[in-house]
């Protein structure tokens, strides 16, 4: 079944304006539709009534992904949450669905936004130029979803060395500016290419 929309829920506006700028090269040719919250708290609390609310006029064509950063969850555990807010709403998700009928995609971004950041190192120097070549190569760096003591705090550092951001990152800003410039098929952080490949699939492109 082919899909013919995607809608899209997410934590914080910087997540948005990153997929904004990423959605249309990975599924150029189905439309959607990004809805952003202020926090992991509001959406986590919302999500159950906004569900039940799609349970209602959802068609089968249509897809909605759920984007949550895991924080200081443990990741099976918030996973389980999500799936069960779609299953007492009455939607089916892609984890327990047979084939392409399911509802709903739960994702989870492994450790914030600015791993994905670290995963294409390259879309980071084509917008903020300044920044070290060889941060992925540093011991900290190698693997973008193991980043140790707080991954936006790490970027905020780097940039912050190469004179960018020294009142605090802007996280819009870095969202879309590394947005313009990320190749989704070039980042190695897995939690990012698990949500790439399922989006993926979605557009028919997998």
């Amino acid at each position: 079944m082919s899909v013919t929309y995607v809608d899209i829920i997410v934590e914080e506006p910087s997540m948005e304006a990153l997929l904004r700028a990423l959605l249309p090269r990975l599924i150029p040719d189905v439309p959607f539709s990004i809805y952003s919250f202020q926090g992991k708290d509001e959406l986590l609390e919302r999500l159950p009534d906004r569900l039940r609310g799609y349970a209602h006029w959802l068609p089968e064509n249509h897809r909605v992904v759920v984007i949550v950063d895991r924080d200081d969850d443990d990741c099976l555990v918030l996973k389980a949450r999500l799936e069960a807010y779609a299953q007492a709403a009455g939607l089916s998700t892609r984890s327990h669905a047979s084939g392409d009928r399911f509802s709903v995609i739960n994702r989870i971004a492994i450790e914030e936004l600015e791993a994905w950041y670290f995963g294409d190192w390259e879309a980071v120097r084509a917008a903020f130029p300044r920044v070290a070549a060889t941060i992925p190569q540093q011991r900290s760096f190698r693997n973008p979803d193991s980043v140790v003591g707080g991954t936006w705090e790490a970027f905020e550092r780097v940039l912050q060395r190469a004179g960018y951001f020294k009142t605090g990152l802007r996280k819009l800003e870095v969202a879309r500016s590394i947005g313009l410039q990320m190749d989704p098929m070039r980042n190695v952080s897995h939690s990012f290419c698990v949500l790439r490949d399922a989006i993926l699939e979605l557009g028919g492109r997998l």
